[in-house]
């Protein structure tokens, strides 16, 4: 007798623990690894309280202090998730013909598992760096937008496309897309110059031009507010509202600080950065750069590099060897991450941020019961993954972005 798909459940359920999909998910995203997490957003909302002062009644003076008397400074940061999705199917002439050989249809249905919790995966994992806008890319200038050929203006993006990806344009990181979200489909990508060739010239989307920015349809403006965000390179100025909060009254506490390291050496920068990070009482232990510049680094260092090893949050059998480098408050691991956008790192205090959840952050969906649902309109089975999650931080004021050259 064949295995079926309602005899199939069971066995999936086993096999896609959490720590299961953990370790698949962990395994090349350091970022989303080492982050801390609470798995238990529930509610609408997640205020979170920052103190960014404290009581001002002091003096040498009895009398001045008792006048000057202030209370603490709180601000109130109230988080809200945001949701994605990998969906993928399994036709039914591929699972009935592979009934017979148990193994083969398993393999059939958790192939496709495993590929929806990879995109699920990788989505979170450029999103943690992100301001929340969606963005995977930039049209570079030297695109010629009669032709089908788009040039990415960082060909390290290139990492975040895929092929059969629907692509979305707009003029800046806020507003609106080109054409109300008119899409291009991706059909090749040369990882090795940073290029996509796509469905249709680039001009057949209206109003389209070179420096134009690039998102996956449907993310424009929802994706979670990732490092980006909570430490932007540009200081936040009146009439901020991140999470409710105006964090232009105090734009390093509130805001994260900022090193600009474009005219020192990589490792100059690296240090001076870090050391105005310590300076705001933060402690990075590690610093998140791309592969590029991470390999620039330990170029700079030559003999003098040191290695260590920083681990998975609650994971001690998950480990990412990167960078020593060492600071007035100890050492920092620097690491690489295919995600961290090239020229610019990120000196992290990891107690300050919390990737919060609802259940897991990329799960089998499965409310009902059921992990293989037949669709409605197809001769085939689906699978779900997803997440609903938020990134936050409780001192933006302990982590830096440095930028490099």
């Amino acid at each position: 007798m064949g295995l079926s798909i309602s005899q199939a459940a069971p066995i999936l359920k086993e096999y896609y623990t959490a720590q299961r999909v953990e370790n698949m998910t962990y395994k090349d995203f350091p970022l989303y690894a080492m982050l801390p997490k609470d798995k238990n957003f529930y509610g609408k909302v997640l205020p979170m309280p920052i103190q960014i002062g404290n009581p001002q009644g002091r003096s040498a003076v009895f009398a001045t202090a008792q006048a000057n008397k202030t209370s603490s400074v709180y601000k109130d940061f109230v988080l809200t998730r945001v949701r994605d999705y990998a969906l993928a199917s399994v036709d039914n002439e591929t699972a009935e013909a592979s009934e017979n050989e148990k193994g083969a249809f398993i393999k059939a249905l958790t192939r496709e598992i495993d590929s929806a919790i990879q995109a699920a995966t990788t989505s979170l994992a450029w999103a943690l760096y992100g301001d929340g806008s969606g963005v995977i890319g930039q049209i570079a200038a030297s695109t010629t937008i009669s032709t089908a050929v788009l040039q990415l203006s960082s060909a390290d993006d290139v990492v975040k496309f895929e092929i059969g990806q629907k692509i979305c344009f707009s003029a800046a990181t806020t507003g609106s897309l080109r054409a109300s979200g008119a899409t291009l489909s991706v059909l090749n990508v040369n990882r090795d110059i940073g290029s996509l060739t796509l469905s249709a010239a680039l001009n057949t989307i209206t109003g389209l031009a070179v420096g134009d920015y690039i998102s996956v349809q449907g993310d424009w403006q929802a994706k979670l507010s990732g490092l980006a965000a909570w430490i932007p390179f540009v200081a936040p100025t009146s009439g901020d509202n991140f999470f409710s909060v105006d964090r232009s009254v105090d734009p390093t506490r509130l805001g994260g600080l900022r090193f600009d390291g474009s005219a020192f050496s990589i490792e100059e920068a690296l240090v001076k950065g870090l050391t105005r990070c310590n300076r705001e009482g933060g402690k990075p232990e590690v610093v998140m750069a791309n592969y590029t510049d991470w390999s620039n680094l330990e170029l700079a260092l030559g003999s003098k590099v040191q290695y260590m090893v920083s681990q998975a949050s609650g994971r001690a059998d998950i480990g990412f060897e990167g960078i020593q480098v060492k600071t007035n408050k100890g050492v920092s691991n620097v690491i690489a991450d295919p995600f961290c956008p090239v020229n610019y790192m990120y000196g992290l205090t990891l107690k300050s941020f919390k990737l919060y959840s609802l259940k897991e952050p990329v799960r089998i969906l499965d409310l009902d019961g059921n992990k293989i649902l037949r669709e409605a309109t197809a001769d085939s089975v689906e699978l779900r993954v997803g997440g609903y999650y938020q990134l936050g931080c409780d001192a933006p004021g302990h982590n830096v972005v440095i930028k490099l050259a």
